[in-house]
């Protein structure tokens, strides 16, 4: 026992090779989440799979500074990543229960025109709405653009007209 409060240190007052050792452990464990929770929730980048990035380091940040017990984050982690794996699982078989959690795209610019009440909606200016145009189409004409939507996960797209 005396060897495993040497390396991992037990409270708030942990010196450098403690934190390290718990750097460590929380790493490799993180590597283990990550498989758990899938790709998903560091690729899409919607709502769900960002609560999962902020609980998660705030999480596990407990543990290396010592400030939570070590057991208790350890499970408070894989009930984090299970929650979320159960959420995903329910958005694939549910548009509804996936419109409640994600919510749905907004169409911001259609036959010409900006659609005030959506951008107002989105909460995006008229210049991120253009930075996503030149992004996604290539272009920052707007009569070349057909449609442009604030996707679910916030990004702005495009959809050129058929010429």
């Amino acid at each position: 026992m005396h060897i495993i409060i040497t390396f991992f240190g037990e409270g708030k007052e942990l010196n450098c090779l403690q934190m390290c050792s718990r750097s460590l452990v929380i790493f490799l464990f993180s590597l283990g989440l990550i498989r758990v929770s899938g790709r998903r929730s560091f690729g899409v980048k919607t709502p769900l799979d960002n609560i999962i990035v902020i609980l998660l380091g705030t999480v596990l940040g407990r543990a290396i500074v010592g400030a939570s017990s070590f057991l208790p984050v350890i499970a408070a982690s894989l009930l984090i990543v299970l929650l979320h794996r159960i959420f995903c699982w329910l958005m694939i078989n549910s548009i509804k229960f996936s419109t409640l959690v994600d919510g749905e795209k907004i169409i911001l610019f259609k036959d010409g025109h900006f659609i005030k009440k959506n951008i107002d909606k989105g909460l995006v200016s008229e210049e991120d709405i253009m930075q996503g145009v030149r992004k996604s189409a290539l272009t920052d004409q707007l009569d070349k653009i057909e449609k442009i939507y604030i996707e679910r996960n916030g990004e702005v797209t495009a959809i050129k007209k058929n010429v």
